[in-house]
Parts: structure tokens; C-alpha cells; sequence
């Protein structure tokens, strides 16, 4: 029973030592590029009423939900997506705002869904949120910032894949597609490019041979700007004409921001969150399959908490990009800057003061008494294990032991001269 408690349930884990290091590092890293475009933070319960995520709300179904409840029988879930909760805020605090609204957030979603087996059922997203701006410029925005923090996270190699929501949505209208099931289970095929299961729907179903056609080559939409063109001529509907226009002119503005060679398109692109309205995109690199970002347009959702305004925004899955950097050993080396300071007891004094100089000169210093069983080099396997970069040994009062973790290297030197040469 007790080894059983040293594990994890399935779909989470622990982050501890040099990688929780440069986790959080990347994440305040990224966290900075979104403050260089004006963003402002905003922290949301990780924990809310049901009802806020519920799958009307286009969100996540409620089966893949961690559900819980308060003392007065309220159905709560841990959040499953951010986005719904933010844009509950925005309807309640900046109800009557009228221009844009930047928000940036950074925290973890729970996914209770046996299909993740071997995937992260917790993980930690950092994010940007634009409200009240509907313009193709405000996407273009959202897409360079997506792009500015792939670039600083050390990337060198990935591609932006966007499409468009009501590219699908029209076809479907035009089509005749009513029950939301049948809608669902083509959304799934499309996304899987599963081209026998699109076939045996649409054949079953009574559409110009224009609609079927479409729907059919819908899984080969995807590569340079040539297929929006091959779209437009291949289509009559005026409402998914108008989604290619759209795309055409954020690419244009993509140019202008010289980000070009990271966009791609695919107009079978779908995602699982139904309240995606126009523009929807996700990002990957090589080696992992997954989204390390994904975003796009929900004109529709802050409505549904009270207040009407389009929002555009972006997801930067964390924990999926720090497992493509790691495979792409992209990751920095953690430079060891802590130093141990090794006393005895008679020594305190001397320790504590030293320790103290040095903190307050900037420099991260472990303070520790000695074991008497253990001898100063033996301590080296435990430094470097720790990350510790070097060893300062007090034993007497004039003079200090110092030990480089790396070579092994010891040499005594004065305490006064060793506060001299730090000044």
C-alpha cells in the first residue's frame, strides 16, 4: 500500500528539480512576450460552477469533466479549458467596456478522458485573450504573438496551421445537416482525414454533387496559399467564400510582420471546442504528434455570460513544448549557481554572516552545519546531483575551504580576501 501511494494516478505526474527549473523558466519567458504586446494578467478559479463549461457552451463534454461538489450540493468541475472562465470575467468586470481588452493568464486544465491513454490529463497552458476587436488585424496580432513566443522558447522549426471555423459551418448549412450527432461524427472523421468515413455519410445524405465534392476533398485542403484559391473556385456558397477571403487578407498581413514562412493553411481543420467562430489555428513541430499551441476567433461565447463582443484567442500548451524542445534538445543547460556553505558548529556565527554577504550581493547560497561522519569532498556527488556549483568550508576563524563541484578542486583561502575579491 505504501508504494502504491509514492505513485501518480494515471495522466499526471510530478515536475520537480532542473525540469520544474526550466519549466517555469520557459513559462517566464513567454510570459514576457505577452507583456510586450500590452496584455495584461488575470488568475480564474481552478475550479468552477459546472454550468460555465458545459458542453452548450462548445466547451469540453461533460463525461470528460472532473466533477466535485460544495456543501450546498453545486455540481463544480476543475476547469477543462480556460477560455470560458475568462470570458465569464470579461462579462462581469468589463461589461461596459467598448474598445479591446487584453488579458493573458497562465494555469493548468484537467481532462478526465480515457481516449488520453499515455497523454497528460493535467496540464499547464499559457495564454492571451483580445476582446472587443473583430478585425482580420487583431487575429494577424494573435497569430505573430503565438509565433514571437514559439521563436523565444528556442523553436527553430515549426508551422502555424490555421483555418476557418465558418468555412465548415456554411458547408454544413448548405448541406442540410441538422442533427448535431451526425455533425459531430463528420467533425471527427474530417479531423482524422478518415476519407471512407466522410464518404459513407455524405453519399447517404441528399446535397449538390458541389456540397459532396467539397466535403470529400475537405481532408486534402491543406499546404500554401494556392488552396484557398483552389477552394474559392470550387465553391459557391458567398458565406465560405468569405472565410477565404478572410484568410487571404491575414496572410497578407502575416507578410508584414515577416512571419510568412510559419503559416500554412488546412480547411479541414477542426477543432473540439465547438465555440471557435471564424478563425481557428494549432501549431506543431517535429517529434510530437500534439498541438503545442492552439487558438482562434469565439465571437459568440462572452454572449452567453451577458455580454455581446467578439474575442480571439491563443493556448500555448506547456508542457507539449517542453516535451518537443526536450526531444529536440533545445532545452538550456541550468547553470549551477548555488553555492553550499559547509560549517561547524562553532562556526555558526562566522557561516550565517558569510551567508548572509552573500545573499544580499545577489547570490543563492545553501547554508548547512557538517555532518562530522561525512568528510567536505564527500559532499561533491550530492552538489552535483543538486545542481550546486561549489563549496565553501568554514572550520576555523581566518580561513575557508573551497571546493569547485565540477573539477573537484579545493583550495584555502583567507575570508576576508574571498569578501574582497567578490567586491
Amino acid at each position: 500500500m505504501k508504494d502504491k501511494l509514492l505513485h501518480t494516478p494515471e495522466g499526471v505526474r510530478d515536475i520537480y528539480s532542473t525540469e520544474c527549473e526550466l519549466k517555469l523558466g520557459l513559462q517566464n519567458d513567454l510570459h514576457k512576450v505577452l507583456k510586450l504586446y500590452g496584455f495584461r494578467d488575470i488568475q480564474t478559479p481552478s475550479f468552477e460552477f459546472f454550468d460555465i463549461f458545459s458542453q452548450e457552451r462548445g466547451t469540453v463534454s461533460s463525461k470528460d469533466m472532473y466533477k466535485l461538489f460544495d456543501k450546498e450540493g453545486n455540481t463544480m468541475v476543475l476547469r477543462p479549458d480556460i477560455t470560458p472562465s475568462i470570458a465569464r470575467c470579461v462579462a462581469k468586470y468589463y461589461k461596459e467596456e467598448k474598445l479591446p481588452i487584453r488579458l493573458c493568464y497562465i494555469g493548468n486544465t484537467f481532462i478526465n478522458n480515457t481516449a488520453y491513454q499515455g497523454k497528460l490529463k493535467e496540464v499547464t497552458q499559457l495564454g492571451a485573450e483580445l476582446f472587443n476587436d473583430d478585425s482580420v488585424e487583431a487575429e494577424a496580432e494573435l497569430l505573430a504573438i503565438t509565433i514571437d513566443c514559439l521563436l523565444k522558447s528556442g523553436l527553430k522549426e515549426f508551422q502555424l496551421e490555421i483555418g476557418n471555423a465558418d468555412f465548415f459551418r456554411s458547408l454544413i448549412e448548405d448541406a442540410g445537416f441538422e442533427d448535431e450527432e451526425e455533425i459531430s461524427k463528420l467533425r471527427i472523421l474530417i479531423e482524422n482525414k478518415n476519407m471512407f468515413g466522410i464518404e459513407e455519410i455524405i453519399m447517404n445524405k441528399d446535397m449538390s454533387d458541389e456540397i459532396k465534392n467539397i466535403f470529400l476533398k475537405l481532408p486534402e485542403l491543406f499546404g500554401s496559399l494556392d488552396i484557398l484559391e483552389y477552394a474559392k473556385s470550387v465553391t459557391l456558397n458567398e458565406r465560405a467564400k468569405g472565410a477565404l477571403s478572410r484568410l487571404e487578407k491575414l496572410y497578407k498581413i502575416m507578410i508584414l510582420y515577416g512571419f510568412e514562412k510559419y503559416i500554412s493553411f488546412d480547411l479541414g481543420m477542426l477543432s473540439k471546442y465547438d465555440y471557435y467562430t471564424g478563425l481557428i489555428f494549432k501549431a506543431y513541430t517535429y517529434k510530437t504528434g500534439e498541438a503545442i499551441a492552439t487558438g482562434g476567433r469565439y465571437d459568440n461565447l462572452v454572449g452567453q455570460f451577458g455580454k455581446e463582443c467578439p474575442a480571439i484567442g491563443l493556448a500555448i500548451v506547456i508542457d507539449n513544448l517542453m516535451l518537443a524542445l526536450s526531444r529536440q534538445k533545445l532545452l538550456p543547460q541550468i547553470d549551477a549557481t548555488d553555492t553550499l556553505i559547509l560549517y561547524t558548529k562553532n562556526y555558526r556565527n562566522q557561516a550565517i554572516s558569510l551567508a548572509s554577504y552573500f545573499r544580499k550581493e545577489g547570490s543563492n547560497v545553501i547554508l548547512q552545519l557538517s555532518n562530522e561522519d561525512i568528510k567536505p569532498v564527500d559532499y561533491i556527488p550530492y552538489m552535483k546531483q543538486m545542481n550546486m556549483g561549489g563549496l565553501l568550508y568554514i572550520n576555523n576563524d581566518t580561513d575557508i575551504v573551497l571546493m569547485d563541484t565540477s573539477e573537484g578542486n579545493t583550495q584555502t583561502v583567507n575570508i576576508d580576501n574571498l569578501i574582497n575579491n567578490k567586491n
